[in-house]
């Protein structure tokens, strides 16, 4: 499989050089060549294949003319070492809980898969240490630095906006040491992603050392997200409440719903998608205008989708060849402000007993609203509340349980390197590593 840039002006590259780069040399975002559509037997019979097979089914797709089989059904399997069941909230919602992995967020998948193909990757190589640069708003961080905690030949730098992740998060990315580097930006995640960015096309630095993102920019990231969503297809065709399904995104740098896309490409029968956005609705302007805007990003409750400038929208907008009109026939938009999102946890804890994430409370709310007669909704429950404990115990009255691995991470010692936002000082730290 060969991978072309969004931007049109970069030679195009295996998915080995897709993976180490991450970016493309003319800035863009590396595309597959073709999607495969998967055969109507696998559909036929979905209900009755685990996770992790129907999983291998869909990698073997992307991957499978790259990766030996029986190496990537090691990364597939040992990647999805958790489940990500679907729980009924009321009789048409449903949440696909996406945080039963080591760091209790949906980026688990990702972030072990792509840590698992990059060690396969370098280990064919012998030319020395991989450099992985990564800027989160929250869970980000967190699920790459533990995906690739003590992985041979490869160091992590995490960069993330001072002040702006919660307590809980920070801990899980400046506690590690070890091959992991948090990066405490004084800025907002733009500015972290700005970093990275700059530091992937300047030529000196990239002369120095081996760079490669483990953001939602690189394939190895994005594309192993669709997953849970032949799961969740799968899970529901059990319960017969399939036919006509809608999966509700909450959406930030929009990896996640990209991914969603490409499993509709390959012929996953979920028949239309919301992105649910909080105060940045820059997406969901698009969808409304036809254009697309960006602008500094606003600090809300639902700290992991404040993005100004959704990088992935470089790939919905190739996938789609640029038409708004076929965007919008699979994708519908919402945007909520905090307090419509305390509004919503308060109202389905107080009626269903569920405790959702403010993030989740988007995608849940824009099912409430945008369900139509004969749907059945699935929204993604991106984090555990545990994670945003003091926000999520002030707004609904309770004093929730911290699970014990988030406990652990807490008792660390915070280990971080305070940054500007200019990008000579990140430049010169990093040419003295």
């Amino acid at each position: 499989m060969k991978y072309y840039s969004t931007n049109g002006k970069a030679p195009n590259a295996d998915l080995h050089k897709a993976v180490v780069k991450g970016l493309a040399e003319d800035k863009g975002l590396y595309m597959p060549e073709k999607i495969k559509a998967l055969p109507q037997s696998f559909f036929d019979h979905i209900e009755t294949l685990s996770f992790q097979e129907i999983a291998y089914t869909v990698a073997d797709a992307f991957f499978g003319e790259d990766v030996e089989a029986d190496a990537l059904k090691k990364i597939v399997y040992d990647t999805l070492a958790f489940d990500c069941p679907v729980v009924e909230i009321e009789p048409t919602i449903y949440s696909l809980e996406l945080f039963h992995g080591p760091t209790l967020a949906f980026k688990d998948v990702g972030a072990r898969f792509m840590a698992r193909l990059l060690q396969y990757f370098i280990s064919k190589e012998k030319k020395g240490r991989v450099n992985v640069l990564v800027a989160t708003s929250g869970d980000t961080g967190s699920a790459v630095a533990n995906g690739f905690l003590g992985v041979e030949g490869i160091h992590v730098y995490v960069l993330y906006p001072k002040g702006k992740v919660s307590k809980i998060q920070e801990s899980q990315f400046t506690t590690l040491g070890q091959n992991i580097t948090a990066i405490e930006v004084d800025g907002v995640f733009d500015d972290c992603q700005a970093l990275v960015k700059a530091a992937f096309m300047d030529q000196e630095l990239n002369a120095h050392m081996r760079l490669t993102s483990a953001n939602s920019i690189n394939v190895a990231r994005f594309l192993p997200q669709s997953f849970y969503y032949f799961n969740a297809y799968a899970r529901m065709k059990e319960r017969g409440l399939a036919d006509k399904l809608v999966a509700c995104v909450p959406s930030g740098n929009f990896g996640n719903i990209c991914s969603a896309l490409f499993g509709k490409k390959m012929g996953l029968p979920i028949s239309r998608f919301i992105a649910a956005n909080n105060a940045n609705d820059i997406f969901y302007k698009y969808l409304c205008t036809g254009k697309y805007e960006p602008k500094t990003s606003v600090q809300t409750l639902a700290n992991a989708m404040d993005v100004g400038d959704p990088s992935n929208f470089a790939r919905i907008y190739d996938l789609y060849k640029g038409s708004h009109q076929d965007i919008c026939q699979d994708i519908s938009g919402a945007t909520y402000s905090d307090e419509q999102i305390k509004e919503t946890m308060t109202q389905c804890y107080r009626d269903n007993g569920y405790t959702l994430d403010p993030h989740g409370a988007c995608g849940y709310r824009a099912l409430k609203e945008g369900l139509q007669p004969g749907e059945v909704g699935v929204f993604l429950e991106t984090a555990h509340p545990a994670k945003f404990k003091e926000k999520v115990d002030a707004i609904l009255h309770t004093d929730i349980t911290i699970p014990e691995r988030l406990a652990a991470f807490m008792k660390g010692e915070k280990k971080s390197i305070p940054m500007t936002k200019d990008f000579a000082d990140f430049k010169s730290f990093l040419m003295q590593e």
